[in-house]
């Protein structure tokens, strides 16, 4: 059953308490290295370790470095004012708000922009992405208030060609089971998810949505967005335009033909510099390696970092092995082509539109076209920044700072329950379903047999303590081997319990449910619940007042993930 809540927080950071909204909601802060698959190049970030230095050149707190930033930003005027334009003309083709409106035209002014941004999945993709925008609104009101005027701004992933990431989305029914969601529209292979048109398929699909969801504002809005003759990121763009209007978020659709024109200097760089940047990128790939940390993306002697399309689809472009620094190859086997630098420097002055960045470039491209201040991402776009700084060095000479978004877990009130009913914690949850459950069992395990368990593990530790000492007196070399008995001991006493407790799931239907809910709810498919559930089944649940909620939650001196009881 649908239920709409306005929602009060009450939320403790660092001993701190505070309130906002009209309805009570606990939180509490989580530190990512509790978190699995929490990678160390991001946990040293937020700790800002001397080792994570070199790849970070600004601290993950935005308030210590939001005034030198602004005095390094150099952005044309007359960039801005073209850029301004576009944006203000896409904006408007999606109804944008009188708030939206006001923000572009202080971005014409002068303001500098906070900018985030996301594929554009169906529906508005995963909690996370609407994190992401909060998180920029939030970044911006702080510059505000420290005398610096900056504006949102939502980048969409448009030219993206992965459309199996973003032609679906995971809702629960209302069992608690997930359920996937999909659009069967689609392009040519490979081609940007922008050319990807909705027909009459989207339409049971939005439909299904809505019956899963009930009937809300979400569910119309849904409907107003995702109708035949959008593409995905159009829908995207108008869904987000009514969830965010309120904040006034500018969203970018960075597919557009005249934004790509814009950023031909950018696309040159890439190819004129091909050499030197690759060389840079190695370089830095074995800087973070000699540091214990992962590179995100595999760089080869031979990268360039560019796509472009080649019969609709996007293809990317490499340096040839064989020919002179100066070759580049466009696809491979058959349909292969080379090219001189020239060749390929002609092409992109004459038709910009079929060029686009790697995941390396693109924040590059961002920030040549926005005056941008900082961007706000999670951990795997940190990982990308530690990359990418090498390619802002060259290129720009000034490196963008990241600030970490905004991350949470949402506990529903029954949930809630049966947390505190099996007397569990979210840590208890993120360790998976199958631990999850026999923790669950474990605790519900008949008294008599928990009972015996218990003098079981006593008679164990008292038998062996005073077989130690006798065995010290007689012969100290013994010592080790009891050591190693009673270790032996202890873990068939553990494995027969862990029997018993998988006996007990078994014997119970009931517990095993409540564990397969929980595992869904809070750790879905082994992820983070931001990551594997839609954000629209929320806010039809608890209502678009849920944005304020979350928004109010924020607190960017709090970098740890936050766990938010509704």
């Amino acid at each position: 059953m649908k239920v709409n809540r306005h929602v009060q927080i009450i939320v403790t950071v660092r001993g701190e308490s505070y309130t906002s909204g009209v309805l009570p909601v606990k939180a509490h802060c989580l530190p990512f290295d509790q978190i699995p698959h929490t990678t160390r190049v991001f946990t040293d970030f937020l700790s800002y370790s001397p080792s994570v230095r070199p790849f970070f050149p600004r601290s993950p707190h935005f308030s210590e470095w939001l005034e030198a930033e602004v005095s390094a930003l150099n952005y044309d005027s007359g960039r801005r004012e073209k850029v301004s334009a576009i944006l203000e003309r896409q904006n408007r083709s999606w109804n944008a708000s009188k708030q939206t409106l006001s923000n572009l035209d202080r971005l014409r002014d002068g303001a500098a922009a906070i900018v985030t941004g996301q594929q554009v999945g169906l529906f508005g993709g995963p909690m996370f992405a609407l994190y992401k925008a909060l998180t920029a609104v939030k970044l911006a009101e702080e510059a505000a208030s420290m005398g610096v005027d900056a504006v949102p701004v939502f980048w969409l992933a448009t030219y993206d060609h992965d459309l199996a990431e973003v032609n679906h989305v995971s809702l629960p029914g209302g069992d608690g089971v997930l359920r996937t969601l999909s659009t069967t529209s689609h392009g040519i292979p490979a081609a940007p998810v922008s050319e990807v048109r909705l027909g009459d398929e989207i339409l049971p699909v939005v439909e299904e949505a809505a019956s899963l969801l009930g009937d809300s504002a979400i569910t119309q809005f849904l409907r107003e967005a995702y109708r035949p003759g959008e593409s995905l990121g159009t829908a995207f763009a108008r869904f987000y335009a009514r969830l965010f209007g309120p904040y006034g978020v500018i969203l970018l659709d960075a597919s557009d033909p005249e934004l790509h024109k814009i950023a031909v200097p950018i696309y040159r760089a890439a190819v004129e510099q091909a050499e030197e940047i690759d060389e840079a990128l190695l370089a830095r790939g074995k800087a973070l390696e000699a540091a214990h940390y992962h590179q995100q993306v595999k760089v080869t002697s031979s990268s360039v970092l560019l796509f472009t399309l080649q019969n609709g689809a996007r293809t990317p472009i490499q340096r040839s092995s064989n020919g002179g620094a100066s070759d580049f190859i466009i696809g491979a086997g058959s349909t292969s082509e080379k090219l001189s630098s020239s060749e390929l420097l002609d092409r992109i002055s004459k038709s910009p539109e079929n060029f686009s960045p790697n995941v390396l470039l693109r924040p590059i491209v961002q920030d040549y076209l926005l005056p941008t201040l900082a961007y706000a991402g999670g951990a795997a776009e940190a990982a990308y920044f530690a990359q990418a700084g090498a390619v802002y060095e060259k290129i720009l000479g000034r490196v963008t700072p990241i600030v970490p978004r905004f991350s949470a877990t949402l506990v529903e009130p029954k949930v809630q329950r049966w947390l505190t009913q099996y007397g569990l914690d979210i840590l208890d949850a993120f360790r998976g379903s199958d631990s999850l459950g026999r923790t669950m069992a474990g605790r519900t395990l008949p008294l008599d047999v928990q009972a015996a368990f218990e003098r079981a593990s006593k008679s164990v530790e008292e038998s062996f303590s005073g077989l130690h000492e006798a065995l010290a007196k007689l012969d100290p070399t013994l010592v080790d081997a009891s050591q190693t008995g009673i270790s032996k001991v202890r873990y068939q006493l553990d494995r027969l319990r862990e029997r018993a407790m998988a006996a007990g799931l078994r014997r119970s239907e009931v517990v095993g449910r409540h564990a397969e809910a929980i595992s869904q709810a809070l750790y879905p498919a082994g992820t983070l619940q931001e990551r594997g559930i839609a954000g629209i089944y929320y806010l039809s649940r608890y209502g678009i007042e849920l944005l304020r909620t979350i928004y109010d939650s924020i607190r960017t001196d709090c970098l740890d993930h936050q766990v938010l009881e509704l």
